[in-house]
């Protein structure tokens, strides 16, 4: 899950430092900004896992979080950061797709048994399964979070701007 969401704030660079000027408070708010969009990208994330119902735990869907130290998205902008991902292993295998076994590996013997339509693992056990070799497509949430935010950023950024030439600058606009 190496993608990223890549914001062009270039042409912001004067604007944003002009902004800087109008005082602490300014920096404040937009450090809460990029952590929102942060958030929201965790929001988008969360709803793709559950609309593809990928995981029957709620491990991997409670597990995206902003600011750990296995996040894989950042936003940086001024000096201001947001990270935002998740620390479970296994999301990427969920997210890209991957093969049941090993490269080379035909099978394997799995112990457990069967609940219903569940299996459970049981280290030991004399009953199981034989897992064949085969691709298991991913869900592909990440990417499609990624797509939601890329267009959504230009709308929540033209949004956000216009509040902040008001709040800071409606006696010079």
């Amino acid at each position: 899950m190496s993608s990223q969401i890549i914001a062009d704030f270039s042409e912001c660079e004067g604007f944003v430092n002009r902004l800087a000027t109008a005082g602490p408070d300014f920096k404040k708010e937009l450090k809460l900004f990029l952590i929102g969009l942060g958030e929201e990208f965790l929001r988008v994330v969360q709803d793709e896992i559950i609309a593809r119902e990928v995981v029957d735990t709620r491990l991997l869907l409670n597990s995206f979080s902003k600011g750990g130290a296995e996040n894989v998205w950042k936003l940086d902008e001024g000096g201001l950061t947001v990270e935002v991902g998740t620390n479970v292993e296994y999301a990427e295998f969920v997210n890209d797709g991957h093969w049941t076994n090993s490269k080379g590996q035909s099978g394997r013997w799995i112990p457990g048994s069967w609940n219903g339509s569940h299996f459970e693992y049981q280290p030991g056990a004399k009953t199981g399964m034989y897992l064949r070799q085969q691709w298991v497509e991913g869900a592909h949430y990440w990417d499609i979070g990624l797509k939601v935010m890329e267009q959504m950023i230009p709308g929540l950024v033209d949004k956000k701007v216009e509040a902040w030439l008001q709040s800071y600058f409606a006696g010079f606009i």
